[in-house]
């Protein structure tokens, strides 16, 4: 099931969706038994807005019930990390900081994000780029000519943004953070 939804790209735009067209997030399976009898849950409350003063905060993200197992899912837009406090752009800047050759400790410091969140992140995506990249080169035949991690992570991202790399990802039915 797709817990991404890749048409809403900013928190306007999200607020907006909810408001106007709340069926687009509207799932069309459960995640959990496969069956299509999803009704409308209501909705719980985030904190995305990272920048300063964070007008938008909280975001309301609807939930789903499944009327067969009874169980609950929730829809994302794309620019609304599924597990993470920071967002998308700044996981961004981080992993190029440290493909160009920075240390964890100077990314840290530039992207003002404690070094252990910076070196978690790294491990995370340490961890996974096998199974990233095999999905992503399935999808992109373009990031099929990179010689290591890096460079296929530096191809991916001049091709396409993080969050839409982990949107495609998380299509292909990979956990994403």
């Amino acid at each position: 099931m797709l817990r991404i939804v890749h048409a809403f790209v900013s928190l306007e735009q999200h607020l907006r969706a909810i408001v106007t067209t709340p069926q687009s997030y509207h799932p069309g399976r459960c995640p959990h038994c496969g069956r299509t009898c999803l009704w409308a849950h209501g909705f719980y409350e985030r904190k995305a807005d990272r920048s300063e003063g964070g007008t938008l905060n909280s975001v309301p993200v609807p939930r789903y019930c499944c009327a067969a197992c009874r169980r609950t899912c929730s829809r994302l837009p794309l620019c609304i990390c599924p597990l993470r406090w920071y967002g998308w752009a700044l996981q961004q800047l981080v992993f190029a900081l440290i493909f160009v050759g920075m240390s964890l400790r100077c990314t840290a410091a530039v992207a003002g994000v404690d070094r252990r969140t910076v070196r978690r992140w790294w491990g995370w995506l340490l961890r996974r780029s096998d199974d990233f990249a095999f999905a992503l080169r399935s999808r992109f035949p373009e990031l099929g000519r990179t010689a290591d991690t890096a460079a296929f992570w530096c191809a991916c991202l001049a091709l396409m943004p993080l969050c839409q790399a982990m949107a495609w990802l998380d299509l292909d039915g990979l956990d994403v953070p």
